[in-house]
């Protein structure tokens, strides 16, 4: 596995076209796009990495993989009245597809499906009881009280917020939220501000690769069966547009985040996170992608057999 890792650390850093760092967060506009790094974490607590893999970064929107579970763990299957489980076919923070459903996100991995997830975790919270839950619920599986929310990058998104703030009230003009909509965003804008490293990243989506028990503590997060409906939502629209692609690419669940990270799940085997913060054009990690790509085809791990 080492070897493994060595060999795509390598490769990566020999490609010349990285991508474009996101812009219109300029928190992110100031991160230097010439980094790697790659960590798989195994069920037997074995950890894997290769790069600048204690590197933190902001996880952005890998972060809507937790909130959706918190948000499952506390009001179970009744969530899809709010969000769908369908793939967008549009860009993450698109709004045509609002419109057409009336207000109903497609699915809870694009913007306007995370900040309806946030609406429902908000109920009889205040915010910062609401982020205070999930930073609390991720420090547990991976293990490290360390995690954090960054506040500059939280202060950018939320001075540059205007779309997905469009977004929230465009949802709630037609009666779906049950809370302040300045609440919503602003929870929806901190979780988003989570920096970890790929290790500890990797190590918190162990539970999606262990039929959602964490290895390191033996204690169920969700039951087999709501871990494979997690993975599988990853795999339809983790990559928003793009899902398609890299699932033909990759064969394996997988959130991006436009701070250039990627969590994938190899079901059974490993939880593997990535980070390059250069872009390709629809908004995913574009050596991530690649690293995983071959990661896949040199472990033979894809859902659809080796």
């Amino acid at each position: 596995m080492q070897t493994i890792l060595d060999e795509i650390a390598q490769q990566m850093a020999q490609t010349l076209d990285k991508g474009e760092v996101a812009t219109y967060i300029p928190q992110l506009a100031q991160v230097d796009p010439n980094q790697f790094a790659i960590s798989v974490a195994l069920p037997s607590g074995e950890m894997f990495s290769a790069g600048c893999a204690d590197k933190h970064f902001s996880i952005q929107s890998i972060s809507k993989v937790f909130t959706l579970t918190v948000a499952l763990g506390r009001l179970g299957e009744s969530i899809w009245s709010r969000v769908g489980k369908e793939p967008s076919g549009d860009p993450f923070n698109s709004i045509v597809q609002l419109e057409h459903e009336q207000g109903k996100p497609c699915n809870p991995f694009i913007n306007a499906g995370a900040i309806a997830i946030a609406d429902l975790l908000l109920q009889g919270h205040q915010p910062k009881e609401t982020l205070a839950e999930i930073i609390q619920f991720i420090r547990f599986l991976a293990d490290d009280d360390s995690i954090a929310i960054d506040e500059k990058v939280a202060r950018s998104e939320i001075e540059t917020g205007a779309r997905n703030a469009s977004l929230a009230y465009f949802m709630a003009s037609f009666g779906h939220f049950q809370n302040p909509v300045d609440a919503v965003l602003g929870t929806y804008f901190h979780h988003c501000s989570i920096a970890m490293n790929t290790q500890q990243l990797s190590r918190a989506g162990l539970f999606l690769a262990n039929n959602g028990i964490n290895p390191a503590s033996g204690y169920p997060i969700v039951s087999a069966e709501r871990a494979k409906r997690i993975n599988s939502l990853m795999l339809l629209c983790g990559h928003y547009d793009g899902s398609g692609e890299f699932a033909f690419r990759v064969g394996l669940p997988g959130k991006s985040g436009v701070g250039g990270g990627i969590l994938a799940i190899a079901p059974g085997k490993a939880s593997i996170a990535v980070w390059s913060p250069g872009l390709d054009v629809i908004g995913n990690s574009k050596l991530g992608t690649q690293a995983l790509e071959l990661f896949a085809a040199k472990t033979g791990w894809s859902v659809f057999g080796e």
